[in-house]
């Protein structure tokens, strides 16, 4: 990302490089203002004449981008899929030959395209592929996270002043001094200006910035030509994609003749080639347009409305003739709506919220003019401006008093002040919307009180949850509704997290069978459920669920919906004692969030890698992540609740139990005890235990005795926990009964006989104690638990046993990276390196090479001796 202001030379690097790009394919495209409305045009300018290549694209992602093209009437799902989409064909065509990628002006790149490029720029790991974007300095930031940046800042004196004398030798010394000290290096204002003084158009200084300067040297010469020529330049830069032939029929009806463009052009200002008009500056363009009165410009747009014809040339139409009206107008209001609801089904969201609010502003009644605005707010939302969502919400509130439309104000405010201010601002809202309409729209109130009992979990927020939850109870329904077990599943976990597992459990164990059966099927609800079977044990369930879910996501190119569901998925395994599974998801997830601007998710997803890290044995990450998560603990405290568990979890490992025995003790203590994190109940009395602190073992086991009433894992935890607070034969007892309860969890497996080990142990019964021991170390050297795995090995070495990492070793996918598992794992499945792409969002370039290096790391050298390994 090339930065800086106006004529610093942006341009002038992009043209150097094309330049210099010998031997490879270099594809160009301009950002232009009057095109921002328009989604996708950027993306078409620059990659539609590779239309005929879009059949080697996955067959969902050339879909998408055939509708992005206009090719198609295919719905997009998700906007996010098209990056994807640009992201294969890039890579096709880098196949070929090295492929550098030029745009300037970025910043007005129509938002769909720039999401685009953006996310296929973010992407681009193994392609031999240069993208370089240039954008001006503007009053509206323009934020590029994940890009690498660079500003060009001005000539150094000696250089400015060998151009000046390049280009204006006859200046006087005091007044090159002059433009020197007011051009601050500026190359195009050195140059402009310098004809400028030459020819008499401006006088030698100004209080203006250089950017300003440099317009006013422009607007001279345009004020030099003749007025039909400034109507046609006029034309040009109201529709800077129009074709010459529509400007120059729209300048007939205003009585300008093509004759009239040979001034401009032997001014510069312009070049025409075939059906093209270009201006040689962006600035130049700005000037055509602002320095015309208000009713040429109105004028302008209204002959350049009658000039389009074609059926494809609709949305840029009505976009002229909105532009041209001078008052409410439901005519061009209802057109708009049309462009609005062409534009989602192409998955240009942004496109989708400016039309409604145009729509609204001509609108000719209040209540549609509230009607519109909500859903421009509803668009603005989704296409990731939470300070437009806002206003515009806001705005359609204090228009109307009808209740659908306040309730959607609402809940758009809501999700953005998740991310804003807190997750108890998103549920008291999304509460205050749906109680406006438990009646009259009962299932768009299920919707929002699912998103307030939701945010109110993350923020433990337990007064709103129970008020949530009660208002859910109010809803009706209709018959067979599928948000029957939803809502039911979210009233049992009210009664979850008031400590009353018994009430919970049934309806919450119904909402995870309703989908597994089939009878619910949205992503959300689906998501809730896989929440809900981790919640009471039922962790099968829940992943097998997630799972399905996840690659029903990827089918469905819904790769905004991805992250939310690798969240659940990522628990799930770690909780199973899968920490490679864990891990790679939780890879892919916090790569896809921080991608598409998802900052909150990436927060959360560090609260699981700090778990992961704790038990793989990466000290420093786990401490370094649990920094940055507890930074936000009061705005999210589950997520801080999880990091603590984690560090906690680290320190026990580690031997340090007083301090594991403090942060565990909090944890359990405190308002997500009822929620996954219940089961950080053991590690408390293990670290209580080993600290000699018998009497604060026994603070909490209530509630996992509770819990533990209605899962077979939780019985198994709580025997564990009793057998580390019993003596003598009860305590074998218990231990005993315990490992008979775990199978099908490792890690917990491993746990119990590490400790039973232990015991046995300090019983001196030795050879016994050698056998669970050995066992407990080979089974965490196994699943990659590297810190329990020395704990073993620690007290292996007190009977006598020489350290030796027994499993470890033998698992060539330990050495894997977690995307490298991922390919690996899919390419044994039996998928090809570009539906592997397609699946993860990658390039099958990159998914090359991570085959290329994942081979040697597991001791393969040909594919199909991936089907033969445990993966």
């Amino acid at each position: 990302m090339v930065r800086g202001e106006a004529g610093i030379g942006k341009s002038a690097l992009l043209d150097d490089l094309a330049s210099a790009a010998d031997g490879m394919r270099v594809l160009r495209a301009v950002g232009i203002e009057s095109e921002a409305e328009l989604p996708f045009s950027g993306l078409h300018l620059l990659l539609h004449p590779f239309a005929d290549r879009l059949e080697v694209l996955p067959s969902q992602q050339a879909e998408v981008m055939r509708s992005a093209f206009g090719l198609a009437e295919v719905p997009v799902r998700d906007p996010f899929l098209i990056g994807a989409a640009t992201l294969t064909l890039l890579s096709d065509l880098a196949a070929q030959r090295p492929l550098v990628c030029l745009l300037d002006d970025a910043q007005w790149l129509d938002r769909a395209s720039s999401d685009a490029l953006f996310f296929a720029a973010r992407r681009l790991h193994d392609d031999p592929i240069a993208m370089v974007f240039a954008v001006r300095d503007t009053v509206q930031p323009f934020p590029t996270p994940g890009i690498d940046a660079m500003r060009l800042d001005g000539l150094d004196r000696a250089s400015a002043t060998d151009l000046l004398a390049e280009c204006a030798p006859e200046l006087t010394v005091p007044v090159r001094d002059r433009l020197l000290d007011e051009a601050g290096g500026n190359p195009l204002a050195l140059i402009e200006l310098a004809h400028a003084l030459r020819d008499g158009l401006v006088e030698q200084a100004g209080p203006l910035r250089v950017t300003g300067r440099i317009m006013d040297a422009f607007r001279a010469q345009l004020g030099e030509l003749p007025a039909a020529t400034r109507l046609l330049l006029l034309l040009a830069a109201a529709d800077g994609a129009a074709e010459l032939g529509v400007i120059l029929r729209a300048g007939e009806t205003l009585g300008a003749s093509p004759v009239h463009l040979g001034s401009a052009e032997e001014a510069r200002l312009v070049v025409t080639s075939g059906e093209e008009i270009r201006f040689r500056h962006p600035l130049i363009r700005a000037v055509a347009y602002q320095s015309a009165p208000h009713h040429q410009r109105i004028a302008a747009h209204r002959a350049l409305a009658e000039a389009m014809s074609a059926a494809e040339d609709a949305d840029r139409r009505t976009w002229h003739r909105a532009a041209a009206a001078t008052g409410p107008d439901e005519e061009v209001a209802g057109e708009l709506e049309r462009t609005a609801e062409r534009a989602r089904h192409r998955g240009g969201t942004m496109a989708v919220a400016s039309a409604y609010e145009r729509a609204a502003r001509l609108s000719a009644d209040q209540e549609g003019k509230a009607q519109r605005i909500v859903r421009a707010a509803r668009s603005a939302y989704d296409a990731g401006r939470p300070d437009w969502a806002t206003r515009l919400a806001t705005e359609a509130a204090a228009l109307t008093g009808e209740p659908g439309v306040v309730a959607e104000a609402a809940y758009v405010r809501a999700q953005v002040e998740y991310e804003r201010t807190s997750p108890a601002a998103d549920a008291a809202l999304a509460l205050e919307g749906a109680m406006l309409i438990t009646r009259s729209d009962p299932e768009r109130a299920v919707s929002m009180l699912t998103e307030a009992v939701w945010a109110a979990r993350d923020a433990c927020a337990h007064d709103l949850l129970r008020r949530s939850v009660t208002q859910l109870e109010t809803v009706p329904l209709p018959a067979g509704s599928p948000l029957t077990p939803v809502t039911a599943a979210l009233i049992g976990y009210g009664k979850l997290s008031d400590g009353d597992p018994g009430t919970a459990v049934a309806p919450m164990r119904a909402l995870v069978k309703a989908v597994q059966a089939g009878t619910v099927q949205d992503f959300v609800e689906r998501v809730i459920a896989g929440f809900m079977g981790l919640l009471i044990a039922d962790d099968e369930a829940a992943t097998e669920v997630l799972e399905t879910l996840a690659a029903d996501v990827r089918a469905a190119g819904s790769l905004g919906w991805l992250p939310y569901v690798l969240e659940p998925l990522a628990i799930g395994r770690l909780l199973r004692g899968d920490f490679r599974g864990a891990q790679a998801d939780v890879a892919e997830a916090t790569s896809l969030a921080s991608d598409i601007g998802m900052d909150m998710q990436v927060t959360v997803l560090k609260a699981i890698s700090v778990w992961l890290a704790a038990v793989t044995g990466d000290a420093d990450e786990c401490r370094a992540l649990a920094g940055e998560v507890l930074e936000h603990a009061a705005l999210h405290p589950t997520n801080a609740a999880l990091a603590s568990w984690g560090v906690g979890l680290l320190d026990l490992a580690d031997g340090r139990c007083e301090q594991a025995l403090d942060r565990l003790d909090a944890v359990c203590a405190g308002p997500a005890r009822h929620d996954l994190l219940i089961r950080a109940v053991p590690d408390h009395v293990e670290a209580a235990v080993r600290s000699g602190r018998a009497d604060l073992a026994r603070r909490h086991l209530p509630t996992l005795a509770a819990w533990a009433e209605h899962n077979v894992l939780g019985s198994a935890l709580e025997l564990r926990c009793q057998a580390m607070l019993s003596d003598g034969e009860q305590a074998e007892e218990h231990y005993r009964a315990a490992l008979a309860l775990i199978p099908g969890r490792p890690y917990e497996f491993a746990r119990t006989r590490l400790a039973y080990g232990e015991w046995l142990r300090r019983q001196r019964r030795r050879s016994e104690a050698r056998a669970i021991l050995v066992q407990a170390e080979d089974a965490f050297a196994r699943l990659g638990a590297a810190r329990w795995a020395e704990r073993a090995r620690a007290e292996l070495t007190v009977l006598g046993d020489r350290p030796v990492a027994r499993a470890q070793a033998d698992d060539p996918l330990q050495r894997l990276t977690p995307q490298e598992l991922q390919v690996v794992r899919l390419a044994a499945a039996g998928y090809s390196n570009r539906e592997i792409a397609a699946r993860l969002y990658l390039s099958p370039r990159t998914v090359g090479h991570h085959l290329y290096r994942a081979y040697p790391k597991i001791g393969v050298t040909r594919r199909m001796e991936l089907t033969q390994l445990e993966l």
